[in-house]
């Protein structure tokens, strides 16, 4: 399983509610130029997007199902990209002071994604979650309106006594 983190210099709510915006799934998921909610409950269980994957004049388009909410804390979605199978992509938030720290979890459960898994396949997926969670928080961070956070408890001030 490929399990990396990131930390997000904002709320688990401002996370969330990208994580929430269907809309926004191709700004900060590696591979999809873009995604169209398929149902208007997104992200509540069984509802989906579909996403477009582009690779220079080829495209080939996928589907997401969420297969577990926990609202404003976990998503655990299934990726469907057909030539490769299914994965699953369990994202978690967990407050860390004022900011929030992201665990991503994804393994392939079906298909030729599956059937090669191997340590190699494990590093692209680290690679790629790296990038992915770069992403998030550059996505989530952008919107400095988005909340003001309380003072740094170990700030200048509190370390000049």
């Amino acid at each position: 399983m490929a399990v990396r983190n990131q930390l997000i210099h904002r709320s688990p709510q401002a996370v969330w509610s990208v994580l929430a915006d269907p809309t926004l799934y191709g700004e900060w998921v590696v591979g999809p130029s873009e995604s169209t909610p398929l149902d208007l409950a997104w992200p509540e269980v069984g509802s989906r997007l579909r996403y477009t994957v582009r690779l220079g004049p080829w495209s080939t388009e996928g589907v997401t199902t969420v297969r577990h909410l926990e609202t404003g804390r976990e998503l655990e979605l299934e990726a469907s990209f057909k030539a490769l199978g299914t994965a699953r992509i369990f994202l978690q938030l967990r407050p860390w002071g004022g900011d929030t720290l992201v665990i991503c979890d994804e393994h392939p459960l079906r298909g030729l994604g599956g059937t090669l898994h191997n340590p190699a396949v494990e590093v692209l997926l680290q690679l790629r979650h790296r990038g992915m969670l770069a992403r998030l928080a550059k996505v989530v961070e952008q919107d400095q309106a988005e909340e003001v956070r309380p003072p740094d408890p170990v700030g200048p001030e509190a370390r000049d006594t």
